[in-house]
């Protein structure tokens, strides 16, 4: 925990592992709450204005109303300004704060919370497997970032049994739809192409970053398409753009074609060029 620095409304804690929620905190009983995970590269946010704005668009459809800004701002140059972080990860977490010990929601403030890790490296290429269970693109919480991933805990524990390190989800419609944690891409017939946001999947920032420097199309098809594809790759902050090499039984050798060059293109922007 040495590493690992926590600010929870409006300080910074001297001991990152002290226990800082009440009991009837509704993230915790209910997981009513949005969160969001920032890159750190040479200390600095990746892409913080866009995950910010992700942030108060999960809020609003989630009903807890706008989130200050301002706050998590400096939540995050506080927590920033003590983990001195070369390569790292900021979690941040706003849930509707104290309240019932049920699903209706109390009257007080949000809570706050700004952490910041660091991380190393992402694998060079990544195994995953499809789960049983379909995102329900019709539901409430579709397409937002919410702390209720208890569905995500469970594919990725199915995952990790098959020894993948991804689990991908179909849609109700038979379509596929994203990972735990992560958009997916895959190549056919030379062309990338990855699901549309009607899928039910997470309006990623990585995969608006590829779509603008690198290219694709938007389509949603059975996830069988996509399983038998040329290509897989899956992206999100901790893994950028990643290959796949092994999807259930089948396997690919990468990185292929289509997806060095989406790797390319990453790696020529820059991400302290990102608007932070």
């Amino acid at each position: 925990m040495d590493d690992v620095q926590v600010w929870v409304d409006g300080q910074l804690l001297d001991d990152p592992a002290a226990p800082v929620l009440r009991h009837d905190d509704h993230g915790l009983v209910v997981g009513d709450g949005v969160f969001e995970s920032v890159e750190v590269t040479a200390g600095r946010p990746f892409a913080l204005t866009r995950h910010l704005d992700r942030l108060q668009v999960s809020a609003s459809g989630l009903g807890l109303g706008g989130v200050d800004l301002d706050a998590v701002r400096a939540g995050v140059a506080a927590t920033l300004g003590a983990a001195h972080l070369e390569r790292g990860k900021l979690r941040i977490t706003v849930t509707g704060g104290p309240g019932p010990l049920g699903s209706g929601r109390g009257d007080a403030p949000h809570t706050l919370v700004v952490a910041a890790e660091p991380i190393g490296p992402a694998d060079g290429s990544a195994a995953i497997v499809t789960v049983p269970w379909p995102r329900n693109e019709r539901g409430p919480l579709a397409g937002l970032k919410t702390t209720s991933y208890a569905d995500n805990v469970v594919a990725l524990a199915e995952a990790r049994r098959h020894g993948a390190s991804e689990a991908i989800f179909p849609n109700l419609a038979g379509h596929l739809c994203e990972g735990t944690g992560s958009n997916v891409f895959y190549v056919v017939d030379g062309e990338l192409r990855t699901p549309t946001l009607a899928s039910g999947c997470l309006a990623g920032v990585t995969r608006a970053l590829v779509l603008e420097w690198y290219g694709g199309r938007e389509v949603d098809e059975p996830i069988e398409v996509a399983e038998g594809a040329d290509e897989v790759l899956i992206v999100s902050t901790t893994r950028a753009v990643q290959p796949v090499h092994r999807w259930g039984s089948r396997e690919w050798a990468t990185p292929g074609p289509v997806t060095a060059e989406a790797q390319a293109a990453w790696r020529a922007h820059e991400p302290l060029d990102v608007d932070p």
